[in-house]
């Protein structure tokens, strides 16, 4: 995700300073998952694209621009693509000279493949990213109506919840008009915020179909402001044809403060107050060794959220590393160590007090935070990618998350180190 991030030294600051899952019985008329609290969700980017996959946008998201070749790519993990139907030849090689194949999310067998997955390992379900500069490209706009029809036809065959979280990264003040005419566009196509014939997989919280907002608060010069985000809050809530919906508000680590990350405008809260679910942005602010001072800031925002009638979503991510997308940038790659690094967050947000969390991300292989399955059989040359830990399986990731989500739903014991499985 195209996201703001802090400075590695933040990490020495850092270390200075059964829920209802909401479910009706199949058949119900209405929705599966009434209510987020009790849920763990994953965001799904569904960008990548390959060369011939019928949607005209060559290798998008695998490489950033120019030809997409060893010393010119994106991402800094290779998917395992061995269970997927459909794979695509790339100009990369493995050490034993076999080409490198890569997936194209433009494939219905791609996501569908992706819904299987969460279904096998508990994952509850996605929040579908949406950014606002990809709508406004038509080859954009189409890859992501491909991806939606995907997604809404695998979360049915699955039994997953989806939900959609626009990103306004990029966004123009004026662009707030494209976020409302988009989810006018999804509400009739897929029925996701109708009373009546509403798409029955589509994620609600407090009965109201749930739509997530990212990017409000930040202060890294961004073209919009808080009066734009506002516009796109009332419109969700209050408008009377495609409103009622409740909305989760994606924000900087240091909202709570007005701080760092955060534009110091206190208008920001009156907004967050307007919200139904305050999300924090953490990828990329802490690693293994400095969590602790940010499991206590989940604890401090529990506790504003509740004296102010909010509720409240954590994330948590598996690992971080992104140099082949930004080889200049001074900051480190955080370590999975294993798996270590995730299930420490996952307990730690469930032992704050977490009735719902947030994985960043499913199929993120850009900035390493994927947790679907990754090679630890990499290509060679020019680009180094960070290989999958041999001395676990590939689906180690997705499998934790399941884990984490059955210990929110109390169907088995919480449990603070990470649970091993035998083979």
């Amino acid at each position: 995700m195209a996201r703001s991030y802090i400075n590695v030294t933040l990490f020495s600051l850092a270390a200075l300073i059964l829920f209802s899952s909401g479910r009706e019985v199949p058949g119900s008329s209405q929705p599966l998952f009434n209510s987020y609290k009790g849920l763990v969700m994953a965001g799904y980017q569904g960008w990548f694209n390959a060369e011939g996959d019928g949607a005209g946008r060559g290798w998008n998201h695998y490489v950033q621009q120019g030809p997409f070749q060893p010393g010119n790519c994106k991402i800094d993990y290779w998917p395992d693509v061995t269970d997927y139907p459909v794979t695509y030849e790339s100009p990369f090689r493995l050490a034993n000279g076999q080409s490198a194949r890569l997936f194209s999310s433009y494939d219905e067998s791609t996501v569908d493949l992706h819904f299987k997955w969460m279904k096998q390992y508990g994952i509850d379900g996605v929040f579908m990213q949406r950014f606002i500069t990809t709508l406004k490209n038509p080859k954009g706009a189409q890859h992501y109506e491909k991806v939606m029809s995907s997604a809404v036809k695998a979360a049915g065959t699955h039994d997953r919840a989806i939900a959609i979280m626009y990103d306004l990264s990029g966004m123009k003040a004026e662009d707030y008009k494209v976020v409302i005419e988009d989810w006018k566009k999804l509400s009739a196509q897929y029925g996701f915020g109708k009373k009546k014939n509403a798409n029955r997989n589509y994620l609600h919280h407090n009965n109201k179909p749930l739509v997530a907002v990212w990017g409000i608060g930040f202060n890294d010069g961004r073209k919009y402001g808080l009066a734009e985000v506002e516009k796109i809050i009332d419109f969700l809530k209050n408008d009377p044809e495609y409103g009622g919906c409740a909305v989760l508000a994606g924000v900087p680590t240091w909202w709570r403060e007005l701080k760092y990350d955060t534009d110091d405008n206190a208008a920001l809260h009156a907004l967050i107050r307007k919200t139904d679910i305050v999300l924090p942005w953490f990828v990329g602010r802490y690693n293994e060794s400095t969590y602790t001072f940010f499991q206590e800031r989940i604890k401090e925002d529990i506790k504003w959220c509740k004296e102010n009638k909010v509720d409240y979503v954590p994330l948590a991510f598996p690992g971080f590393s992104w140099k082949n997308m930004r080889p200049n940038d001074p900051f480190d790659a955080i370590p999975r160590n294993k798996g270590q690094f995730l299930w420490r967050q996952l307990a730690g947000a469930i032992e704050a007090g977490a009735e719902m969390i947030y994985v960043a991300m499913f199929d993120e292989v850009d900035e390493g935070t994927a947790i679907f399955k990754c090679a630890s059989d990499v290509p060679v040359g020019k680009s180094r990618f960070v290989p999958h830990e041999k001395e676990i399986p590939s689906d180690h990731y997705m499998w934790l998350t399941g884990q984490a989500a059955g210990m929110l739903k109390k169907e088995i014991p919480y449990q603070k180190e990470m649970p091993y499985r035998t083979y």
